[in-house]
């Protein structure tokens, strides 16, 4: 947004923290945290996962109390007893975990707690429709105040958090990581909220991982690493280098690896293939040592497709060739016997069984292997732990530490882990790096970048063009369901890829590469 408004330079600050530490069981969570954030400015507050921002925004919002130091909302000392304490003095919490009631309707998840009454206590419902619309207005106007919550997409149940923003009328906004579940258009819509906010005098915080956001939203950044403050800057004077290397203590050398293309053999193949009302007649094939990128807007098919593959989704029409032989995959079953692995989107409800450990995580998908007599092979299973613990840089307190309690990337480290323990020949990454810290995005790119320098194929899925464009030796762009582009990693640029997930253009490259079937 670039510097500070008029009311942002304020003297005195909307919120002052001073001095806050926290310490939890073997853990310094947070050490003499100081910020300020001035009135009508967004403040960012980015740091590697496990950095202390949760922490810290989970005791200026209430859910938590500081072992030590001060909190002053508009100069005045304030300890809060509960997140409605915050609420009260003026704080709202946006989680980036959804805390909606399902069977709620959107009005009533917005206005839950303070809904309209009339004099006799019953409730306002024509106040709390109209209250609602007025909010909803400029948000998203694929929401109504009647719909079930439990019926929206996730993309659209976050919208419905942000709107809890507007409808408080808050004086200091925290934003948890808001955008992780939406569209770019819905993106856009946000930014707009946070401007129209920003310029009523309202103070904003903004936590994301995503460089590219925080250097077009914010005024300034603070960054917190191993639970201390390495540094405040003006967004407008920084580099994203600088912010890299104050959240790491380093520059990262080569962000994005492309490994080197090796020319093997065609491996998987997918002719004419069709999902029911998602997929429409797609088209294309890996190599063994490529990194295949596939490219497009939330909806557009790009998971649906790979679910089809890996037999999450029944097909309604064309083939799947693994090493130029027609195949049937009805299942993840068949998937893996041909050597397939899935790291899915959703790592928490779809990748990891949150309550085991990362040996127990690491091994789920060999438990029939490591059955001997209706009993797990606990040493196989410490063993194999042990190694893609080594591997893959994770870190753990040991193998029975619950995944739920590790980071982001650690937890996505386990998922890769899980599959790479079952030797597979073509590894799908559905956004690989979502939700995880830059140094840990580093270390997955580094992977997928030796895991086909080895041999392997792979195939990534990434909402991030950067990313997308970084790692990926040929990229594949979607749109409602077809393929309507493909473009080498030296042809591709930025305004190829928007115009082709737009819709704007159909690319003559979008199709099937010369077939390589092998003899007999």
């Amino acid at each position: 947004m670039g510097g500070l408004s008029s009311t942002a330079s304020s003297v005195q600050p909307a919120l002052a923290v001073s001095g806050i530490s926290k310490t939890f069981p073997g853990v310094q969570a947070l050490q003499d945290v100081s910020f300020t954030l001035m009135r009508g400015e967004v403040h960012a507050v980015c740091g590697e996962n496990g950095a202390g921002k949760s922490t810290l925004m989970r005791i200026l919002a209430g859910n938590q109390a500081a072992d030590r130091g001060t909190i002053a909302v508009d100069g005045r000392p304030v300890r809060f007893a509960s997140p409605l304490d915050a609420q009260r003095h003026g704080i709202l919490l946006i989680h980036q975990e959804l805390s909606l009631v399902p069977e709620l309707t959107v009005a009533e998840n917005i206005f839950l707690g303070h809904l309209p009454r009339r004099v006799l206590g019953h409730v306002d419902w024509q106040t709390l429709r109209a209250r609602t619309e007025e909010v909803l207005a400029g948000i998203h106007d694929g929401i109504g105040p009647n719909d079930l919550v439990g019926r929206l997409s996730i993309s659209q149940q976050q919208m419905v958090e942000i709107a809890r923003a507007a409808a408080f009328q808050s004086s200091i906004v925290i934003f948890d990581e808001p955008t992780a579940s939406l569209t770019d258009q819905e993106v856009d819509a946000l930014f707009g909220i946070i401007d129209r906010l920003r310029k009523q005098g309202v103070s904003i915080v903004y936590i994301s991982h995503k460089m590219t956001e925080i250097f077009r939203i914010s005024d300034r950044i603070t960054v917190l690493r191993d639970g201390q403050v390495r540094g405040t800057v003006v967004t407008s004077e920084a580099s994203e280098d600088d912010v890299v290397r104050l959240m790491i203590g380093r520059s990262i050398d080569g962000y994005f690896v492309r490994g080197a293309k090796r020319d093997g053999e065609e491996l998987l193949r997918v002719e004419n293939l069709s999902v029911p009302g998602r997929v429409h007649g797609v088209n294309f094939a890996v190599r063994e040592g490529e990194v295949l990128g596939l490219y497009g807007l939330v909806g557009s098919g790009r998971s649906d497709l790979v679910e089809a593959i890996f037999g999450m989704r029944p097909l309604s029409g064309g083939r799947i060739l693994w090493r130029g032989q027609p195949t049937t995959v009805r299942d993840s079953t068949d998937a893996m016997r041909l050597g397939i692995g899935l790291v899915p989107e959703d790592r928490k409800r779809q990748g990891l069984v949150m309550e085991l450990g990362g040996r127990e995580n690491t091994t789920l998908t060999q438990i029939r292997q490591l059955n001997l007599f209706g009993f797990m092979q606990r040493a196989k299973e410490t063993e194999i732990f042990n190694d893609y613990r080594r591997k893959l840089g994770i870190v753990t307190t040991g193998p029975a530490q619950p995944v739920k309690m590790l980071s982001g990337g650690n937890q996505q480290k386990f998922v890769i882990a899980k599959w790479l323990a079952t030797n597979p020949k073509l590894l799908i990454l559905d956004e690989p790096t979502r939700g995880i810290d830059v140094g840990a995005k580093a270390e997955i790119h580094r992977l997928i970048a030796g895991l086909a320098e080895q041999g392997l194929a792979v195939i990534v899925i990434s909402s991030e063009m950067p990313e997308i464009m970084g790692v990926s030796h040929r990229i594949l762009t979607m749109f409602e369901g077809r393929l309507v582009g493909e473009y080498a990693d030296s042809e591709v640029t930025e305004d190829k890829l928007i115009s082709a997930v737009t819709g704007h253009v159909w690319s003559p490259a979008a199709t099937v590469p010369s077939r390589s079937v092998p003899a007999g």
